[in-house]
């Protein structure tokens, strides 16, 4: 599309939003869109609508139908209650509210519980900030049709998001997904039911607390080992968000005695002043809790993002210093103390399964499969974990599943990441490690050591704006026409497209992915172990990279610095490869 006919059709949408619809403010931040010469801003504002993606709605907070605001949200609102009341005629629905810690948030909710009880749909609205997986357990613990829990996750401070949720506690999925957006995309702020039915918002809090807490000790596999080591030295930070009740009180009744907290990222404060970004895959945002952590000679020190669902764990190396473990590592972790301790315990009867996403580390299927326990590949986003939970449900047991990205979820209880459970069994571990002489360092090292090592880096590209998704889209382009054959001097010698659901080989063998619906993906796997995943994000203006590269020398933990080293310099090579 032309520039000029691009900022017309940019032109004409902002002027639907200084009609009287629109509050004074809206308006008049909409007006010097129009009025500035640069028209840059008034383009990413109102050049498209925002979608759901991989996690609803999420967008910069401000004016534009390409940002979060009160309307957009009214918008959603109601084509969401519209969704809601087609797929459940004739029945008294429910919907459970709830946001987190960001600026607005307590807004956005009001707006969306005020939109729903309009429409005739009862409404249990938090009553203050809660954790997302508190939200997808009070949807399934009452009986609710669907859900909305309002955050932005751990992007950064100007964000806000709108997580849509279903029957089953998970975010919406095919059809649901496509069927919520076709309803809003036929919503004009006219057709928004804005004044409330306050008979049919009912506010929950501390009860729904009371339950969940005692939900997560499901999560736990031996609480003797916790009592042998309840004084277990525990650094905990929530980064200023829905975690800071919670997850101390979670690991109390867990029996864990010995926790201490960040104080300054217990304020809550949606502008999360003491890090640049409250993402614990930064390591700058646990720098506080290590800080901390060597004050008071801690064993670890774990962090939650704002809304609760993330978890960061940093634990002490071989040096006795701070290493913070990566997604990988503790879906790993996770992964095998869960098979090794329930087999342990007599505990497995034979059903069991795993789930991780394709991105994920491989090591987590060669744990599963040396210890006969079937696993389950799945596309990034918990909602696909969640899926795979579902259409297992009544024929085999959910024992964990996990993803790269610094979530887990240890039970079914939840359908979505759970940081307070994943918090909770993690001290545990570090317990039995304890237990047993060693730290969670020490374990890492043997896992490496029994199942191979691997390293794992997310290459993030990030290109903002019209003009970036436009780029990210040519880029996706270029690969699936002229996939490698090499990536950092290792051989490709599997291709999978899970666009077109298609693999193919060196040899020349074809074959259809058996997945439950396409995806913007490709992965290819090389001769040595290494593995490359390319998807574009559906929260942010980015495309990411996920590498995997294996290293069959590792012996022990005197070969994990070398090994590091290694391999870092071979994902230089694969980014070369790539021209990133």
């Amino acid at each position: 599309m032309e520039n000029n006919q691009l900022i017309a059709q940019c032109e004409a949408r902002a002027k639907e939003w200084l009609s009287p619809a629109f509050d004074e403010e809206t308006r008049k931040e909409v007006k010097a869109m129009l009025d500035a010469e640069d028209k840059s801003a008034l383009i990413d504002a109102f050049y498209q609508n925002l979608e759901f993606g991989t996690g609803g709605l999420r967008g910069i907070m401000g004016a534009g139908t390409n940002r979060m605001n009160k309307y957009i949200v009214g918008m959603a609102t109601q084509g969401f209650a519209n969704y809601i009341l087609k797929a459940f005629p004739g029945k008294q629905c429910s919907v459970v509210v709830g946001h987190d810690c960001r600026n607005n948030g307590r807004m956005f909710a009001e707006t969306v519980a005020d939109i729903f009880s309009a429409n005739g749909i009862k409404v249990y609205l938090f009553e203050s900030l809660r954790p997302t997986p508190e939200i997808s357990f009070a949807i399934r613990h009452l009986g609710c049709q669907a859900g909305v829990n309002v955050t932005a996750s751990h992007n950064p401070r100007e964000y806000n998001g709108y997580k849509a949720y279903w029957d089953d506690g998970a975010q919406v999925l095919a059809p649901h997904d496509k069927g919520i957006i076709d309803e809003v995309n036929k919503v004009k702020i006219d057709d928004v039911k804005w004044t409330a039915n306050k008979e049919l918002i009912i506010p929950i809090g501390g009860e729904m607390d009371w339950d969940y807490i005692q939900a997560v000790k499901e999560a736990m596999v031996d609480q003797d080992v916790i009592l042998r080591q309840k004084d277990l030295n525990i650094v905990y930070s929530p980064m200023h968000g829905t975690g800071r009740v919670i997850v101390p009180m979670a690991l109390r009744s867990w029996g864990f005695q010995n926790i201490h907290v960040v104080p300054e990222q217990m304020i809550i404060d949606g502008n999360f002043p003491t890090v640049v970004s409250p993402n614990p895959e930064n390591a700058e945002a646990m720098t506080l809790g290590m800080k901390l952590g060597t004050k008071l000679n801690a064993d670890l020190v774990i962090a939650s993002d704002p809304d609760a669902d993330r978890l960061a764990i940093v634990c002490r190396n071989a040096k006795g210093e701070w290493e913070i473990l990566n997604g990988n590592q503790t879906c790993m972790m996770f992964s095998w103390y869960i098979i090794a301790n329930k087999k342990k315990l007599g505990q497995l009867k034979g059903n069991e399964f795993l789930v991780k996403t394709i991105v994920t580390t491989e090591v987590i299927a060669e744990i599963a499969k040396k210890n006969n326990v079937e696993y389950k590949d799945c596309y990034t986003g918990f909602k696909w974990i969640a899926n795979e939970i579902r259409v297992n449900e009544g024929k085999k047991k959910y024992i964990g599943g996990g993803e790269e990205s610094f979530g887990f979820l240890p039970y079914d209880k939840v359908r979505d990441k759970d940081s307070p459970a994943a918090i909770c069994l993690i001290c545990e571990i570090a317990a039995w490690a304890r237990d047993n002489g060693m730290t969670l360092y020490d374990l890492l090292m043997n896992i490496y050591k029994e199942y191979g090592f691997s390293r794992e880096v997310t290459i993030n590209v990030v290109r903002p704006g019209k003009s970036g998704a436009d780029e990210i889209k040519q880029m996706m382009t270029n690969f699936r026409n002229n996939p490698p054959k090499e990536l950092g001097g290792s051989k490709v010698c599997l291709w999978k497209d899970y666009q077109t659901l298609e693999w193919w080989d060196a040899q020349g063998n074809k074959g259809k992915l058996d997945m439950p619906a396409t995806s913007n993906v490709l992965q290819w796997f090389c001769e040595d172990g290494t593995k490359v995943s390319v998807r574009p994000s559906g929260t942010e203006p980015k495309i990411k990279f996920y590498t995997e590269v294996k290293d069959p020398t590792f012996k022990c933990a005197d070969c994990y610095e070398r090994c590091m080293q290694d391999a870092e310099k071979k994902i230089e090579a694969i980014k070369k490869t790539l021209n990133l």
